[in-house]
């Protein structure tokens, strides 16, 4: 793995902290528990619900494993202490397609945080990417997985 900062911010970095503490104190010991009952149950080789919980275990101390390096290499950007006029990480964006006039917001987070659902896009994302370092009543045009696509910018707020 990289040893590249990941920029997040205060609430992202909170999560993946969370996530592992849950991980480490509740995940982890009852997956063992159960390694632990089902070797009770006889022969490994034919027990499904050995193989389960051990297949569970290496996900579960993987996941701890990708977000203790996630975490170590953490840049905690607060968009709440950011200002201007251009788009950069943290960013809330307004944004309206050029071709159908259809208005969208999206703030611009770190990977692990992504969430399209609740309007958070990476900033490793094709747009995210298109629209940082451009400012209030920019058009940016981006090439999207569906095509290019022609935005202006509208709004930019740190909040």
């Amino acid at each position: 793995m990289s040893s590249e900062k990941v920029p997040m911010t205060p609430e992202g970095q909170v999560r993946l902290r969370e996530e592992m503490r849950r991980l480490k104190e509740v995940d982890l010991p009852q997956v063992v528990k159960d390694i632990g009952t089902a070797r009770e149950h006889g022969d490994l080789s034919e027990n499904a619900e050995y193989h389960a919980a051990k297949e569970r275990q290496g996900m579960i101390v993987a996941r701890i494993s990708y977000l203790e390096q996630t975490l170590s290499r953490a840049e905690v950007i607060d968009p709440s202490k950011l200002s201007g006029s251009k788009v950069q990480f943290g960013a809330k964006v307004k944004l309206a397609n050029v071709d159908t006039d259809e208005e969208q917001s999206f703030q611009i987070v770190g990977p692990d945080e992504a969430d399209l659902k609740i309007g958070r896009i990476s900033i490793a994302s094709p747009l995210a990417r298109a629209l940082l370092g451009h400012e209030v009543g920019e058009e940016v045009r981006v090439m999207m997985p569906a095509g290019p696509r022609t935005y202006e910018i509208l709004e930019v707020s740190f909040a």
